[in-house]
């Protein structure tokens, strides 16, 4: 029998995680199993270890985009195929990944077409940066080639998905439709909610369908490619957090979201993703993140625990050196865990820019 894949794309900060976890828990109200796939260019992914808390089986590709680690792809679900079985494998690209329909999406279809039954590609819309990048204005501290990559991340879709629609007045969530649908006409639109669920039948109906989905294979140029992805300053950081006495989890997570981004502002740091996950040893957590230098600290998931210790992973994607990085997200933490009476103890820290994508495979046309 074979596993529905579905995979969901968008640029970081898009909101592909909560999307995915949303949907993981419809396709469980219908009697589905979900395993879940998740990737990074590094180790320590704040996401892999928020769907593992939402008791979600997780296995994770670090190291590269799924297109350059695609034999690790299909050994990832085959594990997740021994142990949980699932229906459904949900996949989570990085988010300055594209190309996706001919590196990933046709090579399942051909190669393993009776393993995988692969689901319509949807790719979520991040208004913050995609109403300047649509309208061709200057997007903060992003460069035409990071744009040209968001852009690329569109075209190939068979969907795409307006995400953050709680957070838009309707004219303005009008205007973004309007947007898209003039320079991807083909491309059917949908509104949705990962925070609230509203849409998301629709969402479902139409990863649901079977067809001809997933055959848009790009004309692209892999060296604007390569240096829009490696403009982002990209670190993933571990850190035991400590204190004599109980600490607000939630506000001393906020605060240190709050400071970073203000941290990447002063240096002129665009921000494409800040995300944190603090856990307690009980396994109660917390999930906070900035999504662009314009918009404030959120926590996704609070937790409303006062631990004594708890374990905090840092995730950043900024628009910045990554030894500068590296350096001001070890000062932040230590500062700020400090003023509350908290110690912090960084355990791994990865800094790096993302190296040039060399695909396992690429389809030059679509096959399946």
């Amino acid at each position: 029998m074979s596993v529905r894949f579905v995979m969901v794309g968008g640029f970081l900060g898009a909101g592909k995680t909560t999307t995915l976890a949303r949907l993981a828990r419809l396709y469980q109200a219908r009697g589905s199993r979900v395993g879940v796939v998740t990737n990074d260019q590094a180790h320590d992914l704040v996401d892999t270890n928020t769907f593992r808390a939402q008791g979600l089986a997780t296995e994770e590709v670090p190291g590269a985009c799924f297109c350059c680690r695609f034999d690790d792809l299909v050994a990832k679900v085959g594990a997740l195929s021994a142990g949980e079985r699932p229906d459904v494998i949900l996949a989570e690209p990085v988010g300055s990944c594209t190309d996706l329909v001919a590196t990933v999406i046709q090579p399942l279809r051909d190669l393993y077409r009776g393993r995988f039954e692969v689901a319509p590609y949807a790719v979520l819309f991040k208004p913050s940066h995609g109403a300047k990048i649509l309208r061709d204005q200057p997007a903060g501290g992003f460069s035409p080639k990071a744009a040209y990559i968001f852009k690329k991340q569109l075209e190939e879709a068979d969907a795409i998905v307006l995400n953050r629609a709680d957070e838009l007045p309707p004219a303005e969530l009008d205007e973004l439709a309007r947007l898209v649908g003039e320079q991807f006409p083909d491309t059917p639109v949908l509104r949705v909610s990962a925070k609230t669920g509203a849409g998301f039948d629709a969402l479902l109906a139409f990863l649901d369908q079977t067809g001809g989905f997933g055959r848009k294979i790009l004309d692209i140029d892999y060296d604007t490619y390569a240096e829009g992805e490696a403009e982002l300053g990209w670190l993933n950081a571990s850190a035991r957090l400590t204190a004599a006495a109980p600490f607000d989890l939630d506000a001393l997570l906020t605060a240190i979201l709050r400071r970073l981004a203000e941290a990447c502002g002063r240096l002129g740091g665009e921000v494409a993703h800040l995300k944190l996950i603090g856990t307690d040893d009980a396994g109660a957590f917390a999930v906070g993140n900035v999504v662009s230098s314009d918009t404030a600290a959120a926590l996704s998931l609070p937790s409303g625990v006062r631990p004594v210790a708890a374990d905090l992973i840092v995730n950043a994607r900024v628009a910045i050196d990554p030894a500068v990085l590296e350096a001001e997200v070890r000062r932040v933490v230590a500062e700020v865990a400090g003023q509350g009476g908290v110690a912090a103890e960084f355990r791994t820290s990865q800094s790096l820019r993302p190296g040039r994508p060399v695909p396992t495979h690429r389809y030059p046309a679509a096959k399946g």
